[in-house]
């Protein structure tokens, strides 16, 4: 099997050996160049036709955003990008996601070789996964609610009169490429869709930035969850990085609690411990939804929602970046329906108005 090249664009020399070093540990992977900025890296791609990029955001000359843009447009390719732990920063990863990266790491904010040493696995993981993820052209959506494309928003979800509500939760759990998954599937719901959990992979600060955007792109409401935060119709509640969110039941009312304990499936927040949590309290009056990701995480507690009574949904494979969480959940038997991402709304809602 041949490996995975790579090429590394990073203005800091220590950075691309870092980088080097830590990728080289992996016997799949080959770093096959790297380049202090993007132009060089134009033509080291040319030269070297690299599988995966990794992408440094602030560089001289031309930043990384700017860069990847051309990129996505010219000559599409798996890209992770390399970010700074900063708000700035959280916000340019995002838009860096919406332009078609598949992932991102985060720089440490001291000591860069310790600090990399502590994400190396983590590292290797985003990419040999961008490696199998499948990059499609370039396809900008529009920022402001105000632009909003509803031309997907189809009619089972503008008939909302018809959507019950009562104790119905949904569950999302997601990972590589989930970012744009979740983000396209919420902007098709209307405003008064059962209440959303959503779990995505991802590190603190950036899931508060993440929340925000999608709150100003979608009909429902979206933030960031706090412990003890009620779930409710029309709004989705987002884990926070570092805490797995579960749902609690007291009498009629449904809350989150958030918790750091041990990660699950390598992950903290996890989809897995969201999951058993609403077949625990939701029972039946759930509906459960599993997108792109790399791993297994959520694919055992997916199970345990249909062994609930739950109504369960995996992404399909055409349609996912990375088709490893789905794929383990269907193979362990827990998913009621595989379907493409842009007909999960319609479903979810269908299930809901029965």
């Amino acid at each position: 099997m041949p490996k995975i090249r790579v090429l590394t664009v990073d203005d800091s020399a220590l950075m691309r050996q870092v980088l080097a070093t830590l990728l080289a540990k992996d016997p799949d992977i080959e770093v096959v160049g790297s380049a202090p900025d993007p132009f060089i890296a134009r033509e080291k791609i040319k030269a070297l036709n690299p599988d995966v990029l990794t992408l440094d955001v602030e560089m001289p000359k031309m930043d990384g955003i700017t860069f990847l843009e051309k990129l996505m447009r010219g000559h599409p390719m798996p890209v992770v990008m390399v970010s700074s732990l900063t708000e700035a920063g959280c916000q340019t990863t995002m838009r860096a996601l919406e332009l078609g990266a598949v992932d991102f790491i985060t720089k440490p904010k001291l000591d860069l070789r310790e600090g990399m040493e502590e994400v190396a696995q983590d590292l290797i993981a985003k990419v040999k996964a961008a490696a199998m993820a499948r990059v499609r052209p370039l396809k900008v959506k529009p920022l402001s609610p105000s632009e909003l494309d509803t031309s997907r928003v189809t009619n089972y979800a503008s008939r909302t009169s018809m959507i019950k509500t009562t104790d119905t939760i949904i569950a999302i759990g997601s990972s590589t490429g989930g970012t744009e998954a979740v983000k396209d599937l919420l902007e098709m719901l209307p405003p008064d869709t059962p209440p959303i959990l959503i779990t995505q992979h991802m590190p603190e600060r950036f899931t508060k930035t993440w929340a925000d955007r999608l709150d100003s792109l979608c009909r429902i409401g979206v933030k960031e969850a706090q412990h003890g935060d009620s779930v409710l119709p029309g709004h989705a509640l987002v884990a926070p990085g570092n805490f797995h969110m579960t749902l609690v039941r007291s009498g009629a009312r449904y809350t989150v609690h958030l918790n750091q304990d041990p990660p699950v499936n390598r992950h903290r927040p996890s989809v897995d411990v969201m999951f058993a949590s609403v077949a625990q309290y939701a029972g039946a009056n759930a509906v459960g939804v599993i997108l792109t990701g790399m791993g297994g995480d959520g694919a055992k507690e997916m199970l345990t929602m249909k062994q609930a009574g739950a109504f369960t949904i995996a992404q399909d494979e055409a349609s996912c970046v990375v088709f490893g969480m789905p794929k383990e959940a269907i193979k362990m038997g827990g998913v009621d329906k595989v379907l493409p991402l842009d007909d999960i709304a319609g479903a979810i809602l269908a299930h809901v108005s029965r």
